[in-house]
């Protein structure tokens, strides 16, 4: 990772950075509880081709971005950003650039060809914040879901 931007720290995720994840991923409509980040966390942690990095500000989780290798047939491997969120009052302050710059270090360090996320299309100021940063969008699709039972 490297050196801190400012006051700002990047770092890996830990367990410890748990409950203030909780209502950072909740600002962006993930509501979930403690005790489910956490298995969720244990399960991201346990693949290498994951990484979970945290924003550091004067000791507070300030943002936090879960990153992925994803090998296809279809396409060349690339870095995929799952996640990534900066606290409400801290946004255009450069930690989402930090993460982002993050994501692509990483990506390269893993050898993806490129890295690629998914933006809601209500978020307009998001999409204008990746543009900026050189990301253009490359498809639109519906993203359709079915839940599997439990037997």
């Amino acid at each position: 990772m490297p050196p801190e931007s400012g006051s700002v720290r990047l770092r890996p995720m830990t367990r410890d950075d748990i409950a203030q994840s909780v209502p950072l991923l909740a600002q962006l409509g993930y509501e979930l509880s403690a005790d489910e980040l956490a298995r969720r966390f244990a399960a991201v942690t346990a693949n290498p081709d994951h990484s979970l990095v945290i924003a550091e500000l004067a000791g507070r989780v300030v943002g936090l971005l879960h990153v992925f290798v994803r090998p296809a047939i279809e396409s060349p491997r690339e870095a995929v950003v799952q996640a990534i969120v900066v606290d409400l009052a801290h946004r255009r302050s450069g930690i989402g650039m930090a993460l982002m710059a993050e994501a692509e270090r990483w990506g390269r360090e893993h050898e993806c060809r490129m890295v690629m996320l998914s933006s809601n299309v209500a978020r307009a100021p998001a999409h204008a914040f990746y543009a900026g940063l050189g990301y253009h969008i490359a498809a639109t699709s519906y993203v359709l879901r079915k839940e599997l039972s439990r037997r």
